[in-house]
């Protein structure tokens, strides 16, 4: 809906493509860009929290302390000549000025929210940018350690987040789900899939939908326990992914990083037991729980694609209405 979507669609849309987006449409000056405060509109908050891993980190800190002295922060000089006393945003993913940030960029793998093995041959070339990155100030064996203390610590979050998902999974496959899919507003597609419902990894009629096809990872008109899940990896992995790869150790481990993991997985444990609990006991006191209509109406929901096609479209979701393959990517 407008409201929900007006903070996405502002940084994902024509922006990424403007040069005034960071170059500033009134004050096109080189300087301006080259200034850390400049990501900051759009790289920030709970799903990509960039700016504030950066801030409170050393670099940052070091940034912020000495940016009015010229002597330390000569931003009038090329990024490639720049003599700076410490890091910007630029500086590391904009190397050299170049501007294809992806051509530089350390984030691989779903932002740090996968389980991969981020050592394979795979991520070599990216590992060693990093690296080449770093040793402008540091030695390569600073730079590897501290790569390798992401990875461990992005490989321990995953753990906790396989955990946490599997007991939103089985609360599903036993039909304990409150509301289950099928009692909730179609998704996007028109469909009644589980939420967190991933392509062929989770297949079988306990999930809905066809071989291959995903859920929508909703953050509204879904199960509190679905709701912990997304918020475990969306949020609390991504501060631990992005509080290492920023030297903010803080934001991986108390600030809701690792610590808040903890704290989800707790959650989802305990709406499970009483989901569990609530389940035997009406069956024993003979109750058939039915799910209020709000679940069926999708407060906020009828905007969006799925409504249109239930309605317009009996008996079709969004894939049957493609006129061929890839066409969902461009229209």
């Amino acid at each position: 809906p407008p409201g929900d979507t007006a903070g996405c669609t502002f940084c994902h849309t024509s922006s990424e493509e403007r040069c005034s987006t960071c170059h500033q449409r009134h004050q096109f000056n080189p300087v301006v860009a080259r200034k850390s405060e400049q990501c900051k509109a759009c790289h920030w908050g709970k799903d990509h929290r960039d700016w504030e891993a950066y801030d409170i980190s050393i670099h940052g800190v070091v940034w912020q302390t000495n940016k009015w002295d010229p002597t330390q922060f000569d931003l009038t000089k090329k990024l490639s000549d720049a003599d700076y006393v410490g890091p910007t945003c630029q500086y590391c993913h904009l190397r050299g000025g170049h501007h294809n940030v992806q051509r530089l960029s350390t984030v691989y793998t779903s932002m740090g929210m996968s389980n991969a093995d981020r050592g394979a041959p795979l991520w070599k070339e990216k590992r060693d940018t990093w690296v080449s990155v770093c040793d402008d100030c540091h030695s390569p064996r600073f730079a590897r350690e501290n790569l390798q203390a992401m990875d461990e610590a992005c490989k321990d979050a995953g753990l906790k987040y396989t955990e946490t998902f599997k007991v939103a999974e089985n609360l599903q496959l036993d039909g304990m789900g409150e509301p289950m899919p099928k009692d909730l507003h179609p998704d996007w597609a028109g469909e009644h899939v589980w939420s967190l419902k991933i392509g062929a990894y989770h297949d079988g009629p306990g999930y809905g939908g066809a071989q291959g096809q995903s859920g929508e990872f909703r953050m509204s008109n879904c199960s509190d326990i679905e709701r912990i899940c997304f918020e475990s990896v969306g949020y609390w992995m991504t501060y631990i992914f992005k509080g290492m790869a920023h030297g903010s150790w803080n934001d991986a481990t108390y600030c809701d990083g690792s610590f808040g993991m903890d704290r989800w997985l707790v959650k989802a444990k305990v709406a499970s037991e009483q989901a569990r609990r609530f389940t035997a006991l009406e069956k024993k006191a003979g109750i058939n729980w039915v799910p209020s209509e709000f679940w069926r109406k999708g407060d906020w929901m009828n905007e969006l694609s799925g409504a249109k096609i239930v309605k317009e479209f009996p008996g079709k979701n969004i894939f049957d209405l493609c006129p061929e393959p890839g066409w969902l990517d461009t229209h």
